[in-house]
């Protein structure tokens, strides 16, 4: 059994040398058969065409051939040339005319457009209101104008009326001779339009001088005297009512204590009245009295 073991496998590797050595020998057979078709011949062999006869392409006629072309040449006769002249040399050579420019179109966002145009609209709103109120402020100041140029002739035609007013009463007191009371330099009488045409003195006749009464025992910090140019004499008391800053906040004649009769006094007490000053307190409002005693002096 060992001896059948060895032979069987000598017999398969002489089996696996004969198959290579058979693949190698068609191998190289193959390559001998391919080896004309994988060269080139050099030079190339030559390629198949037509014979075509020497001649003319317009001319011919019959069997024989055409001379060559340099026979047929030299048989033609020899003609003069011709002098050519060159054209003059333009010393500026001409600019090419430019090609004329194409409009460029643009195209614009509908965004874009309404953006602008409402900030055009918006631009066209405010010039309007600005004209607007230029004119106004024209009206007005024409109007105010208007105003002062009425006031002014109001002025005018009171002061007119004033001095035709003096001149009269001074003309019927100091008699047609221009001659009258006072130190004016001008005719007629000098003093007050309401006062006694016999008296002496002319200005500054009657005075008066207050007395408090009331306010909580507040102090004076600014009093007022007032003056008359007529010759009334009497008291006049006056009520009046101040807050805790100590100024008149109402003033009004009372007949309580009164003993005049000339609504001049009572009306020059009240204003007076109404200038006095008084030291600041607690209290909102006090109420007490400033009685005028009025006198000549």
């Amino acid at each position: 059994m060992a001896y059948d073991t060895s032979v069987t496998r000598d017999e398969e590797q002489n089996k696996k040398r004969g198959m290579m050595v058979s693949v190698a020998l068609h191998v190289f057979l193959i390559m001998l058969a391919l080896l004309p078709l994988l060269t080139f011949p050099d030079p190339p062999p030559g390629q198949a065409g037509i014979l075509v006869n020497l001649g003319l392409p317009d001319e011919g006629q019959g069997t024989e051939n055409a001379p060559p072309a340099e026979s047929v040449a030299e048989d033609v006769p020899d003609q003069p040339e011709e002098e050519v002249t060159p054209p003059p040399a333009d010393p500026k050579p001409a600019k090419p005319e430019p090609e004329p420019k194409k409009p460029v179109v643009t195209t614009e966002d509908p965004s874009e457009v309404a953006i602008r145009k409402e900030k055009e609209r918006k631009e066209r709103e405010r010039q309007e209101q600005l004209e607007q109120q230029r004119r106004e402020q024209e009206r007005l100041e024409q109007e105010r104008r208007a105003q002062e140029a009425r006031e002014k002739a109001e002025r005018e035609a009171k002061e007119r009326e004033a001095q035709q007013l003096k001149d009269a009463i001074g003309g019927a007191f100091g008699g047609g001779d221009g001659s009258g009371k006072g130190n004016t330099g001008k005719p007629g009488n000098q003093g007050d339009p309401g006062g006694d045409p016999d008296a002496d003195r002319v200005t500054g006749i009657s005075t008066g001088s207050g007395v408090v009464e009331g306010f909580g025992g507040r102090g004076v910090l600014r009093q007022d005297k007032p003056q008359d140019n007529s010759q009334d004499q009497g008291k006049v008391v006056v009520r009046a009512c101040i807050d805790s800053n100590g100024n008149v906040i109402s003033a009004e004649f009372t007949q309580a204590g009164s003993n005049v009769t000339s609504d001049r006094l009572k009306q020059l007490a009240v204003n007076s009245a109404k200038k006095w000053k008084f030291a600041p307190g607690s209290v909102d409002k006090q109420c007490g009295t400033i009685t005028y005693n009025f006198r000549l002096n």
